[in-house]
C-alpha cells in the first residue's frame, strides 16, 4: 500500500463525504478507493469512517487522523513543488467560479486575456450565484463578492462594491422620490433575492441601522431581471453597484438614499488554504490585481 497515496484518498472522502463521489474526483474507480481506504485502516489498526448506506462520516479517531493528513498532504505537494521549481510557466486545467453578471461582465475579459497570454493553460469559468465548494469541486479559484466566512479559504482583496437603490428617472416621475429608508414602505419594490434573500433592506447611516421590511411587487433571483425591470420603470431594486454603473452612468437608472448604503462589500479571489498557490493560479491573480482593479464604489 502507498501510504501516501492512501491518505490522499482518504481525505478526499472526508471532503466529498462519499466514496462514489471522491471516486469522480480522483478519477478512481469507487472499488480502487475502498480498498485504499480500508487498507489504511488496516494498517493504522482503527477505524477512520463509519459507513452506513446513506452515508459515510468521520469516527473520532478519523477525525483526528485527518487533520494530520491534510497536513502531510500539503508538504508533500510543497516539496514536489519545490522539486519542479524550475516548472514557473502555467500550465494544465485552471477552473475559475465567479457569480453570474460579475463574471460575464468583468471576469470573462480577463480569462480572456490570460489564456491568450498563456497558452499551455485550460481554461474553465464556472458562472453562478451559488457558494461553490472548492476543494469538493475541484475548482482551482473562485471570485467571491462579501464578507468571506470560510476559514479554511485564503483571500486576496481585489477592490469593493457598493450596494445600491436605484430607479428609473420614468419611475421617479410618477412616485416622490424616497429621503428616508423608511419611505419605501410606499414605493413599488423589487426584490433581488441573491442579495437580499428576505423582503428586508438594512441600511447604516452614523451608528444608527434601519431594517426596514417591504412587501415587493416583484420577486426574482436574476439581476438582470430585476434591473431590467427597474428600467422600465416598474419600481425600486437594491443591487450591487458594479450591476448598475452603465446603466447609472447613461442615465437609465438613478442612486437614490446613498446617505442610508452600509459599507461597500469587499470583492476577493479566493482558494484552498490546503493547496499552494499554484503557477497558474498566482498568475491569474496577479494579471487580475495589475490590470483590473474592481472598484465599484464611485458610481
Amino acid at each position: 500500500m502507498d501510504r501516501i497515496e492512501a491518505m490522499s484518498v482518504f481525505v478526499a472522502v472526508a471532503d466529498a463525504k462519499g466514496f462514489a463521489p471522491a471516486a469522480r474526483r480522483l478519477k478512481l474507480s469507487p472499488s480502487a478507493v475502498t480498498r485504499l481506504v480500508a487498507a489504511l485502516e488496516e494498517h493504522l489498526g482503527v477505524r477512520l469512517l463509519q459507513r452506513t448506506t446513506r452515508s459515510v462520516n468521520l469516527t473520532d479517531a478519523g477525525a483526528r487522523f485527518l487533520e494530520r493528513a491534510r497536513r502531510i498532504a500539503a508538504d508533500v505537494a510543497e516539496a514536489e513543488d519545490a522539486a519542479q521549481a524550475e516548472r514557473t510557466v502555467p500550465t494544465g486545467r485552471f477552473s475559475l467560479a465567479a457569480p453570474s453578471v460579475f463574471g460575464r461582465l468583468h471576469v470573462a475579459p480577463i480569462m480572456c486575456a490570460y489564456l491568450a497570454k498563456y497558452p499551455s493553460v485550460v481554461g474553465e469559468l464556472l458562472l453562478g450565484d451559488r457558494m461553490a465548494n472548492l476543494v469538493e469541486e475541484g475548482i482551482d479559484a473562485a471570485v467571491r463578492i462579501g464578507t468571506l466566512e470560510d476559514s479554511s479559504l485564503v483571500a486576496r482583496n481585489i477592490g469593493a462594491t457598493r450596494r445600491v437603490v436605484v430607479a428609473a428617472p420614468k419611475y421617479l416621475a410618477r412616485h416622490k422620490k424616497p429621503r428616508t429608508p423608511e419611505e419605501l414602505s410606499r414605493h413599488e419594490v423589487i426584490q433581488f433575492t441573491s442579495l437580499c434573500p428576505t423582503p428586508e433592506w438594512r441600511f447604516t447611516r452614523g451608528a444608527r441601522e434601519y431594517r426596514v421590511a417591504l412587501s415587493p411587487k416583484y420577486v426574482t433571483n436574476s439581476a438582470d431581471a430585476a434591473i431590467g425591470h427597474a428600467e422600465l420603470g416598474g419600481g425600486v431594486t437594491m443591487v450591487l453597484a458594479y450591476q448598475v454603473a452603465e446603466a447609472v452612468r447613461h442615465e437609465r437608472l438613478a442612486v437614490l438614499l446613498s446617505d442610508f448604503e452600509p459599507p461597500p462589500l469587499p470583492i476577493q479571489i479566493v482558494y484552498p488554504t490546503s493547496r499552494l498557490l499554484s503557477a497558474k493560479v498566482r498568475a491569474f491573480v496577479d494579471l487580475v490585481a495589475s490590470t483590473s482593479p474592481f472598484s465599484f464604489v464611485d458610481l
